[in-house]
């Protein structure tokens, strides 16, 4: 089997880097296992050598656009010679300051729970190693309280690597108002963390409009599909304002509810009056935007809307929907 090209210019740089002199074509092709594989030995037939100065030169450029600094050398007898000093090839100093050390530090605890955390970890010692203050400490809490990003969904994951890989998945979606899950077909974009739950932002191939998912109402596997998206990727992917609009909290009018004496605290925590009516029940005011009629549903029977009208008659159809299952 040939030897992967990435595996091919990761060799040809360590030979670059690793001399003292300058090197011959000729003693790279000898010392580098996927020119001998391809081409053979440097003194071999002239079409191998032709094919093989074009995959060396192609090879040098590439590294070169990835940022290796290869000086080309001229011996007195006149043969050219290739290579790659240390100090000019050599990262300058890795500087953080005590907020950029915590938000690396803040990513690498949200590895803890995934599969990357051995990577995520490596690559904080990498930086210690390169530089990093020994008095800064990204692990370290910064402040009076310690910020956290849970990880618990199996989905985010895949998910993640969907949204790297530009991949489009298939899950099983379960609405809140829904008794039962159905499969959705998304064009992945980001994921992003909201008051301690995860949601991805894509676009949804069956409604044929971007959707937001929150993470923990995925069942079953995240299933990868074939075929490049059909949609184009946002440059900024508002994904805290779209849940915030969903949910109710952009909000330009009022509702007026009755909610039960001892429940739905959040909405109490929302409302901007409170008044007790008797009976067992209070009356409330809550900001009104898109998605309140969602989130009423939650709380069932301990909920009544009053006014607005429109308001009503959408928590009624939901909950309809879901007697029905």
């Amino acid at each position: 089997m040939a030897i992967a090209k990435a595996e091919r210019l990761m060799n040809l740089a360590l030979c670059l880097l690793g001399t003292r002199r300058p090197l011959s074509k000729r003693e790279l092709r000898d010392s580098i296992e996927a020119y001998v594989e391809a081409f053979g030995p440097g003194n071999g037939a002239t079409g191998s050598d032709d094919s093989f100065n074009r995959m060396f030169e192609r090879d040098k450029d590439d590294l070169r656009e990835l940022g290796l600094v290869i000086e080309t050398v001229e011996s007195l007898d006149g043969e050219i010679g290739y290579l790659a000093r240390r100090d000019s090839n050599r990262l300058p100093p890795i500087t953080l300051d005590a907020e950029e050390a915590a938000a690396l530090g803040l990513a690498a605890k949200v590895w803890q729970q995934a599969r990357l955390a051995g990577a995520a970890s490596g690559a904080l010692q990498k930086l210690r190693a390169a530089g990093l203050p020994e008095d800064v400490d990204p692990y370290g809490s910064h402040g009076a309280l310690e910020p956290r990003i849970p990880v618990h969904e199996a989905a985010f994951e895949p998910l993640m690597l969907a949204c790297r890989d530009r991949r489009p998945v298939a899950f099983d979606y379960r609405k809140a108002t829904a008794a039962h899950p159905e499969q959705r077909h998304v064009e992945p974009w980001a994921l992003e963390c909201w008051r301690g739950h995860w949601y991805l932002a894509g676009w949804d191939r069956d409604r044929g409009a971007e959707r937001v998912f929150r993470l923990s109402r995925i069942t079953g596997k995240v299933r990868s599909r074939g075929g490049r998206y059909t949609a184009e990727v946002p440059d900024v992917v508002t994904v805290r304002e779209t849940v915030a609009s969903w949910a109710g909290e952009i909000a330009d009018r009022s509702a007026r509810i009755r909610l039960r004496a001892g429940a739905g605290y959040p909405l109490r925590a929302k409302a901007t009056s409170v008044r007790e009516v008797g009976d067992g029940w209070d009356e409330l005011e809550i900001p009104y935007g898109h998605g309140l009629d969602a989130w009423l549903v939650e709380f069932g029977p301990d909920v009544v809307v009053l006014e607005p009208a429109e308001l009503r008659a959408d928590v009624v159809d939901r909950l309809r929907a879901v007697a029905k299952g």
